[in-house]
C-alpha cells in the first residue's frame, strides 16, 4: 500500500510540473499540505505561476477549481454567499458562494479588509460556515491556496497572526532558472493545461489521508519536534514563538511529507525540511520588524542549530 501511495503522489507531482517547471520542491510541498489537510500562502511576486499551480492541482486531482480576487471592497458574502428571498415559495434560498469548491485561489488576500479576511478563518479551521445560523459544510478536501505581494504595501491590509497559523506553509515560489526559463520561452507552457491529466480522484486523496494519519513517529522524534518549536519560544530576537497549534501542524505535515518520500515513518530530516515553511509565518520579531528572506533564513537555521539531533541507538 505504501508503494503505491508513494507512486500515486509521484505522479501528481510530475503531472504539475509538466506546467510548473524546475520548482519541485514548492510542489511537494504544496502537495504536502494538500494531504496533510492544511492551506498554504504564497508570498511571491506576480507572474511567476502561482494561479496556474493551483489550476493544475485541482485538474490532476479533478477537483472544482474557484478563484476569488480580493479587493478592498470585497464583502465576506462575496466568498461564502447569500440569502434571497424567493417571492414564489416565500422562503430565503442559500445560494453558494465561491468558497463551495475544492480548490480555492484567494487571490491577494492582503488586499482586503480584515473583516472579510475573518470570513475564511472558520472555513480553513473547521470546514465548514455559518451562515444565518445554519451550519454548511464544505467539501472534505477543502483546500485555500491564498497569495500575497510582498512588494506592495499600499492600500494592504497584512494578515494577523491568528490568520496566519492557519495556513499550514507559507511558501515562495521564485524566479525560474535560467535553463527552466529558457525552456518556457522556446515552448511556452501557457496552454498545457489542456494536456493536464487526472491522477487521482476523491476516494485516492481520501485513501492517501488515511495513510498520512498512519506514518509513525517515535516519541524521540515527536521530542525533537517539540524542542524545536520550544526553541522559537526562548530565542532572543523572537517575541513570538510557535503555538501549540503550530507544533500539531509541524508534526501532521512531517507525516505527509514522510509519505511524498516515500516512508511510513517521520525522520528528523523531515522535520528540518519543512520547518522554514511552518515556522516562518509563525514567529514575531522583537520590535515588531519584518525580516528579509536572508535573515529569517538564518534565525530558522539558528533554530535547528540550537537542538540536537536524535541519535538512534543501536
Amino acid at each position: 500500500m505504501l508503494e503505491s501511495a508513494h507512486k500515486k503522489i509521484t505522479l501528481l507531482i510530475n503531472e504539475m510540473e509538466k506546467v510548473i517547471l524546475g520548482k519541485r520542491d514548492v510542489l511537494q510541498l504544496t502537495v504536502t499540505a494538500f494531504l496533510a489537510g492544511g492551506h498554504v500562502l504564497l508570498e511571491d511576486v506576480p507572474g511567476v505561476g502561482k494561479t496556474m499551480m493551483v489550476k493544475t492541482l485541482a485538474k490532476a486531482t479533478h477537483g472544482h477549481f474557484k478563484r476569488v480576487q480580493f479587493t478592498p471592497d470585497l464583502l465576506p458574502n462575496d466568498i461564502l454567499g447569500v440569502s434571497i428571498y424567493n417571492t414564489v415559495s416565500q422562503t430565503f434560498e442559500f445560494h453558494k458562494g465561491p468558497i463551495f469548491t475544492t480548490v480555492l485561489l484567494a487571490d491577494e488576500i492582503n488586499r482586503t479588509t480584515p473583516k472579510t479576511q475573518a470570513a475564511l478563518l472558520e472555513a480553513m479551521s473547521e470546514n465548514h460556515v455559518t451562515i444565518d445560523n445554519h451550519t454548511h459544510t464544505l467539501d472534505e478536501h477543502f483546500f485555500v491556496l491564498a497569495t500575497q505581494n510582498p512588494l506592495e504595501y499600499e492600500g494592504t491590509y497584512p494578515l494577523p497572526e491568528a490568520q496566519l497559523d492557519r495556513f499550514l506553509f507559507k511558501l515562495h515560489v521564485g524566479y525560474p532558472e535560467f535553463p527552466d526559463e529558457l525552456k518556457l520561452l522556446m515552448h511556452p507552457t501557457g496552454n498545457d493545461l489542456d494536456q493536464i491529466q487526472q491522477v487521482m480522484d476523491a476516494a485516492d486523496i481520501t485513501q492517501l489521508k488515511k495513510i498520512v494519519d498512519d506514518v509513525y513517529v517515535d516519541p524521540q522524534i515527536a521530542r525533537y519536534a517539540l524542542q524545536l518549536v520550544h526553541s522559537t519560544r526562548n530565542h532572543d530576537g523572537i517575541a513570538l514563538g510557535v503555538s501549540p497549534r503550530g507544533a500539531l501542524a509541524f508534526i501532521r505535515a512531517a507525516k505527509a511529507f514522510a509519505l511524498t518520500e516515500g516512508r511510513s515513518y517521520v525522520t528528523p530530516n523531515d522535520l528540518q525540511q519543512i520547518l522554514p515553511a511552518t515556522f516562518g509565518h509563525r514567529i514575531l520579531l522583537k520590535g515588531g520588524q519584518t525580516p528579509s528572506a536572508d535573515y529569517l533564513e538564518e534565525l530558522l537555521m539558528q533554530v535547528v542549530r540550537r537542538v540536537p539531533v536524535p541519535v538512534r541507538k543501536s
